[in-house]
């Protein structure tokens, strides 16, 4: 099986990596667009501005792979600025729009002004996952999750029915979001311990028993 990270020079890679094979799964880090092509499931992750992330992406020839992969039924883990590129476009800076995987745009946390919360949002937070929507790649968390965030800016779905699981920094925002074989994650999970390597350990027992390229 081939999962592979997608290296276009935004992103915790080695940890995302080394995260997947604590839980039982190897992984590659690639920046040759190429390898999308026989990728059983992929990780896009990202971290800094929206922007700069679509447009490395963009330039380093990753899109229409991605696209494509998606549209054939490859399974895709989106994190942290990976996940929010999973949405149709960002306000962050002077905006950008992203791959359009979900319906919905990426929005600013409120000021401090009004929460008296700072941003960025940093540090753990609990994880409310939607009972009455299973979601694969929260299968084996704990009764009680606390997941690691670093994000000054949150996803806002147009359907609510996109949402696995919320988190609260302020006001309630979306955690886990997905759509059939695609999934985000707005926190770390290579930087949330044990639960954080249970769902990379979810998410590449997913991609074995639904990637079109294992069967």
């Amino acid at each position: 099986m081939n999962i592979v990270i997608i290296d276009y020079g935004m992103g915790n890679l080695r940890s995302a990596q080394k995260g997947l094979e604590k839980g039982g799964h190897e992984a590659i880090v690639s920046s040759d667009p190429s390898d999308i092509a026989q990728a059983h499931g992929i990780i896009l992750p990202g971290v800094g501005a929206f922007k700069d992330c679509y447009d490395g992406l963009k330039e380093r020839g990753f899109v229409e792979p991605l696209l494509e992969a998606v549209d054939n039924g490859i399974p895709l883990l989106g994190i942290c600025v990976g996940m929010q590129m999973l949405f149709e476009s960002s306000d962050e800076g002077e905006g950008s729009q992203g791959l359009g995987f979900l319906k919905g745009r990426v929005v600013r946390f409120p000021d401090a002004s009004d929460t008296g919360l700072k941003v960025p949002h940093m540090g753990w937070n609990h994880l409310s996952v939607n009972a009455n929507k299973p979601c694969a790649i929260l299968s084996h968390l704990s009764e009680d999750p606390y997941v690691y965030f670093v994000h000054s800016y949150h996803p806002q779905p147009e359907s609510q029915d996109d949402v696995y699981a919320t988190s609260t920094y302020g006001i309630e925002f979306p955690a886990v979001v997905g759509k059939g074989h695609v999934f985000g994650t707005q926190f770390h999970p290579e930087k949330s311990q044990n639960e954080g390597i249970e769902i990379l350990r979810a998410f590449g027992e997913y991609v074995g028993n639904v990637s079109p390229l294992t069967v």
